[in-house]
């Protein structure tokens, strides 16, 4: 059977080419020619027969009408990874990792699908990176000493499809996309072209076979997903893995989830025998200082469903004629759009002092409820007097003072209670309505604008 010829094309205006070229003949972009195969002989093409489809035909029904059974799910038995998941792997989905290298995303990967092998589920684990004498090696290191997990050291796509279709495993791992190729381009396996080909088959064969895929991507030196962006609207959840290769701590975080809710977190501890959950990740982004410090205050922030406790530290310092302003964890233009509002409507005034702020743990904030946080911090640290001992604060501080709603701010107390915190300085429209059991122990301080509850934490000195 004869290959396929390719043929070019260019991602601005779609006109195609019979070779590459560094600018497109139609419209004079540069480095825009995309390579992909050309549609084969009439009625057949690159993903089977023409009368082959996703799933069955069915006729046009009303949504009323439409049975909505939820999905089935099987668990991987670790905790931390089935909350981002939603509850576990779903049939025929295709899940997508991506990660640093050396951040745990194998190690994860071979517990999680040793885990289902020992369940009952028929596994399948494509390594390409690896040759399976390293994976044998990995799984003793892990203590998995006698896995049945059954190991296929291959790149190429066609040859994968086949063992798919022969072993009909309930899920398979790809490991990596980017190292998987077709023979039907030319491209050298991790082109654009590659990726988007093979991961357009693995998902059909998800899809049409029920079989779940994990394919484990490589990331850019940006942090993003590398290959083209439509590989992950093509799958059906998106994970990123996050943290420090230097620091015991991981982070899974869910960007996309067509099963479940986006910007869950898991929080997992690097050890010997691999990753395991942390069931109280509060703990880790809490420093523990045995006697309050200048410049620091606790927060309440929301990742996902879950609310996590995170320290904010803050150290104002003389600085020289064009004082720094530097952030970690946190948006730099944010703090200094804080420090602007504190001058104006609370009189401390930093325009001469270098402002160091830092969410503690390698954790990152993006949600605007660490404004009062943030702003109590800087104080502290430039007043030199600690905020009290048990002391949290949360709440979005706007342009004109005011300090406004943070969502789920009954969540974000009972959190703080429960993990025993004594005073808190929060929006007035998240106080507590009436005298609930899950708040005691707790002082509230519900405050309106800003130079409120700088009174208030004086106050409590």
């Amino acid at each position: 059977m004869a290959k396929d010829k390719s043929i070019f094309t260019c991602t601005e205006c779609g006109g195609t080419s019979a070779r590459w070229m560094g600018k497109c003949p139609s419209c004079n972009a540069w480095n825009t020619l995309i390579e992909g195969s050309t549609e084969p002989a009439a009625g057949k093409n690159r993903f089977g027969s023409v009368h082959a489809s996703l799933a069955p035909t069915s006729e046009v029904l009303p949504l009323a009408q439409i049975e909505a059974a939820d999905f089935e799910r099987h668990p991987t038995g670790i905790d931390e990874l089935d909350r981002v998941l939603g509850g576990g792997m779903v049939e025929g989905g295709v899940v997508l990792i991506g990660g640093d290298p050396g951040i745990g995303k194998s190690t994860l990967l071979l517990q999680a699908v040793d885990a289902l092998q020992r369940s009952g589920m028929n596994t399948l684990y494509v390594t390409g990176e690896e040759s399976g004498a390293q994976v044998a090696m990995r799984s003793r290191r892990l203590g998995l000493p006698d896995s049945e997990v059954p190991v296929l050291p291959e790149i190429q796509l066609e040859k994968i499809l086949h063992t798919l279709q022969s072993r009909q495993p309930g899920i398979a791992i790809i490991d990596s996309i980017q190292t998987v190729y077709s023979d039907q381009l030319t491209s050298a396996p991790g082109s654009v072209a590659q990726v988007r080909e093979c991961a357009a088959h693995l998902t059909r064969t998800a899809k049409s076979t029920g079989t779940t895929i994990v394919l484990v991507g490589h990331v850019t030196k940006e942090g993003a997903l590398a290959g083209p962006r439509v590989l992950e609207h093509m799958v059906d959840t998106v994970l990123y893995f996050e943290g420090d290769t230097h620091s015991n701590f991981r982070l899974i975080r869910a960007i996309k989830n067509r099963f479940g809710a986006v910007n869950e977190i898991g929080v997992f501890a690097m050890t010997e025998k691999g990753l395991k959950g942390v069931s109280n990740p509060s703990a880790i982004f809490l420093s523990q200082h045995a006697e309050p410090v200048p410049g620091s205050c606790v927060m309440v922030t929301l990742e996902g469903t879950r609310p996590l406790l995170v320290e904010i530290q803050a150290l104002v310092d003389s600085g020289g004629p064009s004082p720094r302003r530097l952030s970690v964890g946190l948006d730099r233009d944010r703090l200094a759009m804080l420090l602007a509002v504190l001058h104006r409507h609370a009189g401390v005034a930093c325009m001469d002092q270098d402002v160091f702020v830092n969410a503690v743990g390698g954790v990152r904030i993006s949600e605007p409820a660490a404004d009062l946080a943030v702003m109590l911090a800087i104080t502290s640290s430039l007043r030199g007097k600690p905020l009290p001992k048990g002391f949290i604060a949360f709440g979005e501080v706007g342009l004109a003072g005011e300090v406004r709603p943070a969502p789920r701010g009954q969540d974000r107390l009972k959190e703080a209670a429960k993990l025993g915190f004594k005073v808190a300085v929060v929006p007035k429209a998240n106080a507590p309505k009436k005298n609930d059991k899950a708040f005691e122990g707790l002082t509230i301080y519900p405050v309106e604008r800003i130079e409120e509850a700088m009174q208030v934490v004086r106050g409590l000195d």
